[in-house]
């Protein structure tokens, strides 16, 4: 059993759209994420991204940028955010995700890292800059120790290479809503490259992220994918000075609008 996995696939058999949000872990304190983390499982998400931060996210945007130097700066580690894990497990069952780079992760211990994420109460991994063709050296162990292995893809996607990435992914499906790096806005091209997407995707749910930072942009991916991934729409509302209970009423506005999309 795996609580992102059947909480995901849940969701897609019964109509309701999924609802996962993005912090960095130990921003903006090391003191918040654990309370954060309960603030966003209280305002409707489905499962909550904790980003292991990492010196050069290449493949995010200012925002994130800026959120990992400064949960660097607080001296966040993997065992830190292995520690937080399993201080969450202790008060939630919400499906958990990490995601970051691969360069902390081989100076901690490919193998090690997979069995102590999975003994923490990690459910899935994302490791955004592994391409398909990179995957096999992790897969096996990420299989053994029942996480889900969370693979991308984007516009410039094949369609034979949307279908192979389905099938090398587990938990869902991650689509890039457009060329480039988070925090970015999606636009009309977005949903029409989405909307045929997702008739490739068999396997796993198919989830958007990457810029989608309004009610009505997720209510519209909602529409043709089965669900949405929120990440730098939050850090912006942490960085405007919202606490967990502004937190929460914020994400419950996101979980509102998706539910709409289906009504």
């Amino acid at each position: 059993m795996n609580l992102l996995s059947d909480r995901l696939m849940n969701n897609r058999q019964r109509g309701v759209p999924s609802l996962v949000l993005f912090l960095t872990g130990g921003y903006p304190t090391l003191e918040s994420t654990v309370d954060l983390v309960l603030g966003l499982e209280e305002g409707g998400a489905d499962a909550v991204e904790i980003g292991m931060p990492f010196s050069d996210p290449m493949a995010d945007g200012a925002m994130i940028q800026r959120s990992s130097a400064v949960a660097l700066a607080n001296g966040v580690t993997i065992p830190w955010m292995l520690e937080q894990i399993s201080r969450l497990r202790q008060r939630t069952s919400i499906p958990l995700i990490l995601m970051g780079y691969v360069n902390p992760i081989f100076r901690y211990g490919v193998d090690r890292f997979f069995v102590d994420a999975a003994a923490a109460g990690v459910d899935g991994v994302i490791l955004p800059e592994v391409p398909l063709g990179e995957w096999e050296r992790f897969r096996a162990k990420v299989e053994e120790q029942h996480l889900c292995g969370i693979l991308l893809v984007a516009p410039t996607t094949s369609p034979e290479r949307v279908r192979a990435i389905d099938e090398a992914s587990s938990g869902f499906l991650y689509a890039v809503s457009s060329t480039g790096v988070t925090g970015g806005m999606a636009d009309g091209n977005s949903m029409k490259y989405i909307s045929a997407m997702r008739k490739l995707v068999k396997k796993n749910p198919m989830l958007v992220g990457f810029g989608v930072s309004s009610h009505s942009q997720a209510e519209a991916f909602a529409r043709v994918a089965d669900g949405v991934v929120i990440g730098s729409a939050l850090l912006r509302e942490l960085d405007a000075g919202g606490g967990v209970r502004e937190l929460s009423s914020w994400v419950r506005g996101f979980r509102t609008a998706l539910d709409a999309s289906r009504a």
